[in-house]
Parts: structure tokens; C-alpha cells; sequence
């Protein structure tokens, strides 16, 4: 164990170099259409996004049949590659959410029925301050080139997928535009709906 450890450490030192705007501090040197990114010399990651489980309201059976799943979840993560959960807070978008949740009205006799249903959705949305919570898995492993990273990653993917399907929550691996959605609506706050994916 401690020598894997040796070993990740050693393939996670890269030379320094002083960044001098804030793109020089994501760490990305490559971007691939498939959600590879390359984030060092053979370094390769890619993003899961996994919804909540009602862990709060199960019975104690549930509960230790999810926490039971959850540890072998956790064992099935290769010792040699980083995995990294991030909790991610932020505004929901208003424009964002009537767009994709909210029902389009269809100038039939049902639309006011559309109309109320929709008020009762911006209610409760932007209650509670309005605060959306995503969760994220990002695995990053070192492989010698992208199709071996590719290999790895659909072989992890689907393992990941199945372990969450378990739990009773719902993972799935994130597309580039994705990914790279996630950056801008990070670096570019109250500009979340002007995200136009240019890098291809």
C-alpha cells in the first residue's frame, strides 16, 4: 500500500511554472470529445456525475445495505489512479431552469393548469436561496497515451454506473460540453446562461 502510494505521489510531481492568467491555472493541456480531459504530461481524468440517495429517510436495513454498497463502491477505485468527490453549491439559473424543467405552454383549454404548475416549480426552486447542489466524481489515472486511458475509463465507467444503480442513485459520465460548462458557470458568475461550447 505504501509503495502505490510512493508511486502516485512520484506521477503527481510535475515542475512548477508561475501562472500568469487565471487559464494557467487549470491545469488542462488536451481536450478530447468523448470527456477525456489530459491534465499533465500522461495524466488522463474524467467526470462522473452521481445524484443524491435518501439515506436520511431509509430504515435501518436500507441503511446498512447502502452504507454496505457504498464501502464496496469505494473498494472497487484502483489504488492507482486519484479520485476526487466534489460537492459543487451553486445559484440555479433561472433562465437554465425554465428552459429544461418548466412545462411549454401549448395554447390549448390545459394551459392554465401548465401555468400554476410551473408557479408552484419557481416557488419551491427559488426558495431556500435558490442553491442547487451537483455531485461530482472525477477519476484521474496515468496512462501512456488516450486510447489506453479510453479502455480504462468505459471499463471504471461502467463499474461506477452499476455501483450507484445499486445505491439507488443515478451516475453518469459527463460529455466535454459538459465539463466545460462546469468551468465557465465557475469562473463566470451570473454569466451561466451565456455558455456557448467553442472548443471544437
Amino acid at each position: 500500500m505504501i509503495k502505490t502510494l510512493t508511486n502516485l505521489f512520484k506521477q503527481d510531481k510535475e515542475k512548477f511554472v508561475v501562472p500568469k492568467g487565471v487559464q494557467d491555472v487549470i491545469p488542462i493541456t488536451a481536450i478530447y470529445d468523448d470527456g477525456i480531459f489530459q491534465v499533465g504530461k500522461d495524466k488522463f481524468s474524467k467526470t462522473f456525475k452521481f445524484s443524491d440517495i435518501n439515506y436520511a429517510v431509509a430504515s435501518r436495513e436500507d441503511k446498512e445495505t447502502m452504507f454496505l454498497e457504498y464501502s464496496e463502491l469505494l473498494n472497487s477505485l484502483d489504488s492507482g489512479a486519484t479520485t476526487k468527490i466534489t460537492i459543487n453549491n451553486r445559484r440555479l439559473n433561472r433562465l437554465d431552469f425554465e428552459k429544461t424543467i418548466l412545462i411549454p405552454k401549448t395554447s390549448d383549454e390545459l394551459d392554465e393548469y401548465r401555468e400554476e404548475y410551473n408557479k408552484i416549480l419557481l416557488e419551491k426552486a427559488t426558495g431556500a436561496n435558490a442553491i442547487v447542489q451537483d455531485k461530482y466524481m472525477t477519476i484521474s489515472v496515468n496512462k501512456k497515451n488516450v486510447e489506453d486511458a479510453r479502455t480504462y475509463f468505459s471499463r471504471v465507467g461502467a463499474d461506477l454506473i452499476a455501483h450507484f444503480g445499486r445505491l439507488g442513485s443515478k451516475c453518469v459520465e459527463l460529455e466535454t460540453d459538459e465539463r466545460l460548462r462546469i468551468f465557465h458557470d465557475f469562473y463566470r458568475v451570473g454569466e451561466e446562461s451565456t455558455f456557448v461550447n467553442s472548443a471544437f
